[in-house]
């Protein structure tokens, strides 16, 4: 219990103290002109009140990461307390502040497009296509996750996306209307359905973990386990070494590149500049509460870490099966069906907004207006027919799987522009190369190790070609900021 309040207390005091540090290092002015008042269409740049844009914006970031990857990940052990903390104070948090102040500044450009400014027309490119197909499997995940959620609710069959599973009438309803509202939401002006609506299911997320919170405080049956050293704990710890896969297991708890993308779409809605610390950096370390509740209950619940990685074998890996259990014993049916509710609108306010991420991150870099109804659903219909091929033909292990290295990849990427972006202020390096420098080998790591990519048995060579990568990266950036000083100076 001690280590759990104190990495609670840390988090909390940090958006304080580090969070009013990051607006000092890029020097918020609360007298610019925001976006959504230079550039108002009635569609995507819509002024909306700073409560309303927090909770969006945690809804967006948040969806099944911080509940699914938080009890999966805790099967690590109560190493993952201390991720969650670090990685959320000095990573996620500073990751989904800075990149979002630079979109603000930017005019809500999407990620691609700050990226290019900063790393290259080359990245552009390259991240255009990459964000963008990000997008699209979160939207898929995103859209098959809530169909088996609520089809496990009403003991339907199990949802089995693979090319060749069955199907139940059921679940294709289920999908279909998932779906539809998908479309809606992405084709819709913002203030019509995530404005009106997604505050209160942020009220629900908010709830669920607060419950959950209160379980763990006040009910004596569950004892946190204590953070005594950095031994893994996992079933398997020869295939699944806590560095790399512990940081892509728990990603949006700790940091995630899929906000990055999110961001954007609030840039374009805030009406004043002081708004960023609260939206940005406040919604991820709310994110980061969440999964530090998550993980804790993980590990209280089953009676230890030893418990739950039993209870992950019995359940085959569903981490929405062991929410179910664990909300329903510890909070009663009626309670635990609010909180089922609240999973699955995380996922699904995750994934319209991915949907909704991926068409403005086509448009800017196609040049097509959005103002137009015509030309969104000429840029949706591509995007949603992509996201039900890859649901139909890939198992949701496959998915997840892709979904975690491009994720932590995605982060990577940002963190470097956001290293060029501090060195072109001339302040604050360190605060994203250190960042950028441990993203970068958990990622060149990962390809190496992780038996869903390439696996090599030698966990020495595996490291060092992870290392041999991040160098090469660290030189080439280098190079990239020096020659940019040579030229500023000429």
């Amino acid at each position: 219990m001690i280590t759990f309040l104190v990495c609670l207390a840390l988090l909390i005091g940090a958006y304080f103290t580090y969070g009013r540090y990051l607006e000092r290092l890029v020097r918020i002015d609360p007298a610019a002109e925001t976006p959504c008042s230079r550039l108002y269409d009635g569609v995507d740049y819509v002024p909306l009140p700073r409560w309303r844009i927090f909770l969006i914006q945690l809804l967006n970031i948040a969806g099944l990461g911080p509940i699914f990857g938080a009890v999966l990940g805790a099967a690590y052990g109560p190493v993952a307390f201390l991720w969650i903390t670090l990685g959320g104070i000095f990573m996620g948090a500073m990751h989904d502040f800075i990149s979002g102040v630079i979109s603000l500044r930017q005019n809500g450009a999407s990620l691609p497009e700050i990226v290019g400014s900063h790393l290259g027309n080359g990245v552009k490119i390259g991240m255009r296509l990459f964000s963008a197909g990000l997008m699209v499997l979160v939207g898929a995940v995103f859209l098959s996750q809530p169909a088996e959620l609520i089809a496990n609710r009403i003991d339907a069959p199990s949802l089995e996306v693979t090319a060749f599973g069955d199907f139940s009438w059921l679940l294709l309803i289920i999908l279909g209307v998932i779906l539809i509202y998908y479309i809606a939401a992405t084709l819709l002006p913002v203030d019509k359905i995530i404005g009106r609506f997604y505050p209160i299911f942020g009220f629900a997320l908010l709830f669920m973990a607060l419950s959950i919170l209160f379980v763990l405080l006040f009910d004596r049956e569950y004892v946190i386990p204590e953070f005594t050293s950095f031994r893994n704990c996992i079933a398997n710890p020869r295939d699944f070494p806590i560095v790399p896969m512990l940081f892509t297991t728990i990603a949006c708890g700790a940091i995630s590149g899929f906000h990055a993308t999110q961001s954007p779409l609030m840039a374009r809605c805030m009406r004043n500049e002081r708004e960023s610390r609260s939206v940005f950096y406040g919604a991820m370390i709310s994110e980061s509460i969440i999964a530090l509740i998550w993980a804790a209950i993980g590990m209280a619940f089953w009676g230890g870490v030893e418990g739950l990685n039993e209870a992950i074998a019995t359940y085959k890996g569903q981490a929405g099966v062991l929410v179910d259990v664990i909300a329903t014993k510890t909070l009663g049916r009626v309670l635990a069906g609010f909180v089922i509710f609240g999973v699955v609108a995380c996922a699904i306010t995750s994934g319209d907004t991915a949907f909704r991420s991926a068409r403005l991150i086509v448009a800017d870099f196609m040049g097509l207006e959005q103002h137009t109804l015509r030309k969104r659903i000429y840029i949706c219909i591509p995007l949603f027919a992509l996201g039900l091929l890859i649901i139909f033909a890939l198992p949701f292990q496959a998915m997840w799987s892709y979904f975690a290295w491009m994720n932590q990849t995605l982060a990577a990427v940002t963190l470097w522009m956001i290293v060029v972006y501090l060195r072109r202020r001339g302040r604050g390096l360190l605060v994203g190369l250190i960042p950028a420098l441990v993203m970068t080998y958990v990622c060149a790591s990962y390809v190496f190790v992780s038996p869903l990519m390439f696996g090599m048995a030698n966990r020495t060579a595996a490291y060092l070609l992870g290392g041999a990568v991040t160098l090469g990266i660290l030189l080439v950036m280098i190079f990239k900021l020096r020659r940019e000083h040579v030229e500023g100076n000429s």
